[in-house]
């Protein structure tokens, strides 16, 4: 096994070495002194497999093979050193070295577990830094905070989404969340944030970047309906009936009966069919149906003083300022991915007037959807509001995101059951308002 894997598994270290060996050597002493100082009738060196078991759980595979060795040898010396009548014999000393063996396979099973894990987590990490990727301190001339908390712990990733986009044209963000859980969400998340990145440098209009986005969620749905048909084997064809149905003429009953045989099929494929080819439900309540809720926003150089944004069925942004909390107007643009149910055009852009240190917060249903055990949902815009009044400065954009995630945290008690992202962000303090270009 490598080193470092092994160090990483091992559970005690003190100023950055391990001390994993001293609990099985204070055992293995332990044993032996207390044997030495009681009666021959009552004899414990044989104690001593418990030692190896203790290292196979915290210890690296050499090291649990050297106590392994220690103990047989500790036991050996021990009971020869008694008087025949007080000796434990081979039985004992076959113990010991049986239970040595076998902590040490149960301490390679243990690092080879470990090593899957980390590289597991090693693949978690990188698919998390690829969705969302790491974004620089006033990047895009912007401050801004983010925080982001997976419902499954483990995956470490999830369908919410958020990038800044500097260009040209000004400065775009994107918050956003796929509907469903899982690694097809993560894909779909993907997929946005690659069109995002793409279209939001590109594009001089704000109405092009998010027609890109809303034809990127059809295409994506569109591979995965025509990847899940490829997949999707063929029914299982069934015997028929020997004897017809009544009322059904013999003559016809047996024909059909011959183009069953033939083909295997009884007809169409009823409605609902098989699971999806992500495993979510019923085909056709999948990935093939699966759309996403986004607040596109751009910040446009031409007019520090405002900020254009278009929601795509999310919850309206929060503006935070030293003088309190105001709604943004109400998404007018159904979500990622089911624009064609609107009739198709382009979804409106809206251009909001943005004070001098006010912030745009953005979160995904994580947080508005937040209960506490009463069944009563997280009051975000009333706590923001209270905090705002109490301490301006909350509304700077780490604190904000700061107070807006321990708040959630403390409403449900700890136990997330969705993703939950708290995305803030504003123009610098002290940039300029009104037509020009931004100091950025």
């Amino acid at each position: 096994m490598k080193r470092d894997v092994r160090s990483r598994g091992e559970l005690l270290r003190v100023r950055g070495r391990s001390v994993a060996w001293v609990p099985p050597l204070l055992l293995l002493i332990g044993i032996t002194v207390i044997d030495f100082n009681t009666a021959g009738e009552f004899r414990m060196i044989s104690w001593v497999v418990l030692v190896p078991g203790i290292a196979a759980a915290i210890c690296g595979v050499w090291g649990t093979a050297v106590f392994a060795a220690l103990a047989l040898l500790n036991y050996f010396l021990a009971d020869t050193s008694y008087p025949n009548r007080y000796q434990s014999g081979l039985p004992d000393f076959i113990l010991v070295g049986v239970g040595g063996v076998l902590a040490v396979l149960a301490c390679v099973v243990r690092v080879r577990g470990e090593r899957l894990m980390l590289h597991m987590r090693d693949i978690a990490d990188t698919t998390r830094r690829t969705v969302l990727r790491p974004i620089p301190a006033d990047w895009g001339g912007l401050e801004h905070a983010a925080v982001y908390l997976a419902s499954d712990v483990e995956a470490r990733v999830g369908g919410d989404f958020y990038d800044i986009q500097p260009g040209p044209y000004g400065t775009r963000v994107l918050v956003g969340d796929v509907q469903g859980k899982g690694l097809a969400a993560v894909e779909a998340a993907a997929a946005l944030l690659g069109t995002f990145r793409e279209a939001g440098y590109h594009e001089a209009d704000l109405t092009t970047v998010a027609d890109r986005l809303e034809v990127r969620m059809v295409r994506h749905r569109r591979h995965i309906k025509a990847l899940a048909a490829a997949v999707e084997p063929p029914p299982a064809p069934r015997r028929p009936a020997r004897t017809p149905p009544e009322g059904v003429p013999p003559a016809a009953w047996a024909l059909r009966r011959l183009a069953i045989a033939r083909t295997g099929r009884r007809g169409a494929r009823p409605p609902g069919g098989r699971r999806g080819f992500d495993g979510s439900g019923p085909r056709g309540d999948g990935d093939g149906n699966r759309f996403a809720t986004a607040v596109l926003l751009g910040f446009p150089d031409d007019d520090t003083g405002a900020v254009d944004a278009v929601v795509f069925g999310h919850e309206p942004p929060l503006i935070v300022g030293p003088d309190g909390v105001r709604h943004l107007p109400p998404a007018e643009a159904l979500p990622l991915g089911l624009g064609e149910l609107a009739g198709g055009g382009p979804p409106p852009v809206l251009r909001v007037p943005l004070a001098p240190g006010e912030t745009l917060l953005l979160t995904t249903d994580g947080v508005t959807e937040a209960r506490d055990p009463g069944g009563l949902f997280y009051p975000l815009a009333a706590e923001v509001g209270d905090a705002v009044a109490a301490d301006p400065r909350i509304a700077e954009p780490h604190r904000l995101v700061a107070f807006v995630r321990d708040g959630t945290l403390r409403h449900c008690g700890g136990r997330l059951v969705d993703d939950t992202t708290v995305f803030a962000v504003r123009r610098p303090v002290g940039t300029p308002s009104g037509k020009g270009r931004s100091q950025s």
